[in-house]
């Protein structure tokens, strides 16, 4: 992954530093997960929030191998 110097508003890096510490990740990481959810909301304008946050979360299980193939009854 490519490295980027940004200027951001120093008011923005300590809201991002505040939910960093709070979830455990860097600031820069907290600020990526913001864009990246921004992201999908703008390419995604009718989805709620919450439905963007079950879908991230079912991709990490999948990619840690933690889900399990629904039986159709």
């Amino acid at each position: 992954m490519a490295t980027l110097s940004v200027r951001l508003d120093e008011e923005l890096v300590e809201r991002a530093s505040i939910m960093a510490k709070a979830l455990s990740r860097s600031t820069s990481k907290q600020v990526e997960h913001w864009a990246k959810i921004g992201e999908i909301m703008e390419d995604n304008p009718d989805l709620p929030y919450e439905f963007v946050k079950q879908a991230l979360i079912a991709k990490a299980e999948k990619e840690a191998g933690k889900l399990e193939a629904y039986e159709f009854d």
